[in-house]
């Protein structure tokens, strides 16, 4: 299938584009800056600059993981201006792009997290739980929002609120480690705040999943079976790095160092993939030492 990616040279993307190759798929990647994007991607990756360059591709499959990455500075409100707008001025394009294709997509899977819940202690929360507020919540529902639009277009809308994906070169464990490997790491705030994770590997299975799946439609929860809290994944991985978690970071001075971003490492919500469970979606990592274990011994 002819297959349109944006946001394909991101962390999610670099793992999933040479898993579409290899199933024989055509995969188009937009990028504003394509030589750079080409750099972290496999060769018969084609590019385009914008979506609306798209069209003569004519794309069976979409996939949507651009935006701006949300925790790399303070949110000043001209940031959260940039977070919003870069997500969705993008999913706009791709709604506009298929109102225009000569056959309405098969699908457009279309990324959101698991900020959407906001703050939900240790309450389980599954797709049909209620929202919760906040700016994370506010950014991935003006995203999902956005996406929706798409609905008369294509033949299946998927968003995807995605967890804390694990993996390394890239994402949350290359900040987080390099401070545990010289015995520096240790829990954030309480400690209590609730992890979802995904090793990327599943998180590239279950795109995968959504694409050849026709009667998955809706949202789904990208996440492993069983989160932890931040006292436990902290625990976890310095054991894996065979060193002490013994420097906690108290929730004021994470506040005073980071501000309102400060959400990201000091709240939660126990997300579950109930959906994905329940069609019998069939985990490669669903405990977190076990994830731990494939990403450190290599």
């Amino acid at each position: 299938m002819r297959i349109l990616i944006t946001g394909g040279s991101g962390f999610i993307g670099q793992a999933l584009c040479p898993v579409l190759l290899d199933q024989g798929h055509q995969v188009m990647v937009v990028s504003r800056r394509p030589q750079r994007a080409a750099k972290h991607l496999p060769h018969d990756v084609e590019f385009r600059a914008s979506v609306a360059e798209c069209v003569d591709f004519q794309p069976e499959v979409i996939i949507n993981l651009a935006g701006e990455p949300i925790a790399n500075r303070r949110w000043s409100e001209a940031r959260k201006a940039e977070l919003l707008e870069s997500r969705v001025r993008t999913t706009d394009a791709l709604v506009a792009l298929a109102k225009t294709l000569d056959q309405k997509p098969k699908v457009l899977i279309s990324g959101s997290a698991v900020g959407f819940y906001g703050d939900c202690g240790s309450e389980t929360v599954t797709e049909d739980s209620e929202p919760g507020t906040g700016f994370a919540h506010e950014l991935c529902a003006q995203w999902e929002a956005a996406a929706r639009q798409a609905t008369p277009y294509v033949d299946r809308l998927c968003v995807i609120r995605i967890g804390l994906v694990l993996d390394q070169p890239g994402g949350l464990l290359d900040r987080m480690v390099p401070p545990f490997r010289m015995g520096l790491g240790g829990r954030m705030g309480s400690g209590k705040q609730c992890m979802p994770w995904i090793h990327r590997q599943d998180m590239v299975r279950i795109i995968d999943w959504l694409i050849n799946h026709p009667s998955a439609d809706g949202v789904f929860n990208a996440s492993a079976p069983n989160p932890v809290d931040n006292a436990t994944f902290s625990k976890a991985l310095a054991r894996h790095l065979n060193r002490p978690a013994m420097f906690p970071a108290p929730s004021w001075v994470l506040k005073t160092a980071f501000g309102e971003m400060s959400e990201l490492m000091l709240e939660g919500a126990c997300m579950v993939p109930q959906k994905l469970l329940d069609a019998g979606f069939d985990f490669i990592y669903p405990e977190l030492d076990q994830a731990l274990a494939d990403i450190v011994e290599r």
